[in-house]
């Protein structure tokens, strides 16, 4: 294990946020060293964090911790820090100060949540993140994006008072509000997995994902695929280990963004889809629950939004020169574009896990663990999804997006900054599939795990072989049309336009009943109140001495019969 620098009394995170808050007042010429030294300035003070509680205090007599390190926290610290610096450094071109400072605050929340000793600390920075992300969102100032942005604002909004009301249950049942591992046996504890569940993108409401990601602008999605669905993974494992039914789930989640990544034609979009596939094998890594699968799913998650961010950003280099997203309008771009042609390939092959990408060393791990403890069923599945992945992300966005038919596009590679930044990753994604043991030590269990055993190494190429060849066996099947893909929001998106449009044309109606209906009642409480408090009502006249006194008389009588009936 690697050990921490001397301890750092605030939460790491805030020097993402406040770099965030700053970067407005920063000189124009100054701004671009901003951004980058933000991040590596957030990357140290989370390896300042050691073990344990490092910051607390009280609040409404709760104990809160804003700062708790451990193994976990670090490698999720890390990585988010790394992926803030490397999207910082692909966006220097970008002109929008409101989506970069947005941005750091981002990073800054999701280095925050994984530093939450407390619930409450945790739901802070979430909703910060929630913030954070919706305004990179709108920050691409289109009719797509600022109506996407409401949307997902909207859906994390739920995430979040479904999260608080789980954790207010919580408190009440137990009277803690620490970060520790917790059983799916109440109430509370369903809604708080639900409430972190739908930030991962998993059903019903998976279809927010791929709706917000793709109207950010070819800078923003990078940043939005980094943080929110692994801030979730982060919890779950930190939470919700060993629960079996997110393995199911986490299946759901697999095999529901291979399917729609097949039959999407915006490259975006076919991204966004796999970002809700990869993160399904984490959320089967949290399900399964064992040291091997724990230390797969945070492995995984490393990998991903290494290999992830490359992927995007060689999207986004096609966009920011071509203007265009769809497979259809793309294709013959590596005569052009050969270095982002090559980034993106060695992202395809790390989300394919292929041998000798980080991919192979990290998302195995998950797969190993289900063989370990003897699930068959789950085993099979993870295998097949695999090949699915390679079709998808592997073979299909590079082969429409650079390769197939020609375009007659000539665009050239982005500017040396974004090249740098793809570069960086693509090494990541290489140096950790070659030599995987400085991430393995940051892990929080210790690492037997071997990746490169001769039946393995076999097993996957064969594995990646036969869905290749599959994929050009059935291209013709798989060319891209001008099509819309309905996802499962078509149900509730319709569903509340009719429910929207009844309550249009009959409301008047519904007005008037409801309304008739409370004069009725008004009419009669007041005409009640007119018969016993008004001029002439009966506790309005006026009484004789005589009658007062028989009512005190009879008023004391009662007391003293119920005193001596109590008495004996």
């Amino acid at each position: 294990m690697i050990e921490a620098l001397p301890l750092l009394p605030f939460p790491p995170g805030l020097i993402l946020i406040a770099g965030g808050l700053l970067l407005p007042l920063i000189p124009a010429a100054l701004r671009s060293g901003w951004l980058l030294l933000v991040p590596l300035l957030g990357l140290l003070a989370v390896w300042t964090v050691p073990d344990g509680v490092v910051l607390s205090t009280h609040w409404l007599g709760y104990p809160l911790e804003p700062v708790q390190g451990d193994a976990l926290s670090r490698l999720f610290g890390s990585i988010f820090s790394i992926m803030a610096f490397a999207g910082a450094l692909f966006s220097l071109k970008q002109t929008r100060t409101m989506e970069l400072a947005a941005a750091l605050a981002y990073a800054g929340g999701a280095v925050g949540v994984a530093f939450a000793g407390d619930l409450l600390t945790l739901f802070a920075f979430w909703e910060v993140m929630a913030i954070a992300s919706a305004t990179v969102l709108w920050a691409n100032r289109t009719t797509g994006s600022q109506r996407a942005g409401m949307r997902y604002l909207m859906v994390h909004l739920l995430g979040g008072v479904v999260l608080m009301a789980g954790i207010a249950a919580h408190v009440v049942q137990t009277g803690s509000i620490d970060v520790v591992s917790l059983r799916l046996d109440t109430a509370a504890t369903w809604l708080m997995v639900i409430g972190v569940l739908i930030n991962a993108g998993a059903p019903p409401l998976s279809a927010w994902l791929p709706d917000a990601y793709p109207e950010a602008s070819w800078s923003g999605t990078v940043f939005l695929s980094a943080f929110t669905t692994k801030t979730a993974v982060y919890v779950l494992l930190r939470c919700f280990p060993g629960n079996e039914i997110l393995i199911w789930v986490g299946l759901y989640m697999v095999f529901y963004g291979i399917l729609y990544a097949l039959l999407e034609n915006d490259m975006r979009r076919i991204l966004a889809y796999s970002i809700i596939n990869q993160v399904g094998f984490m959320v089967v890594g949290a399900g399964i629950g064992t040291p091997l699968a724990i230390n797969g799913a945070a492995a995984h998650a490393f990998a991903h939004i290494i290999y992830k961010g490359l992927l995007l950003m060689s999207a986004g280099a096609v966009m920011y020169r071509t203007g265009k997203t769809k497979c259809t309008d793309l294709g013959g771009l590596f005569q052009s574009m050969p270095l982002t042609t090559l980034c993106g390939i060695i992202g395809a092959l790390a989300i394919s896990a292929f041998p000798w990408t980080s991919g192979f060393t990290t998302k195995s791990m998950v797969t190993a663990a289900a063989g370990h403890e003897h699930l068959t069923l789950v085993w099979y599945a993870l295998e097949a999804a695999s090949a699915g992945v390679f079709l998808h992300a592997g073979i299909k966005f590079p082969w429409f997006v650079f390769f197939q038919k020609d375009s007659g596009l000539r665009p050239k590679d982005p500017p040396r900054s974004m090249q740098a930044a793809m570069l960086l990753l693509a090494a990541f994604c290489i140096g950790l599939g070659v030599y995987p043991q400085p991430l393995y030590a940051m892990l929080p269990f210790a690492v037997d795990y071997v990746p490169y055993d001769l039946p393995h190494v076999v097993k996957q190429l064969q594995l990646l072989l036969f869905a290749g060849l599959a994929f050009f066996v059935l291209l013709p099947m798989m060319k891209r049309t001008l099509t819309i893909t309905l996802d499962v929001d078509w149900f509730y998106r319709t569903g509340l336009s009719w429910l929207v449009g009844q309550v249009n044309r009959h409301g008047g109606c519904l007005w008037s009943l409801a309304e008739q209906g409370l004069r009725t009642v008004w009419n009669h409480l007041v005409g009640s109140l007119e018969r016993t408090h008004g001029p002439a009502g009966t506790l309005a006249r006026t009484w004789a001495v005589s009658s007062a006194m028989l009512w005190v008389i009879g008023l004391l009588g009662f007391y003293l019969i119920l005193y001596y009936v109590n008495g004996s």
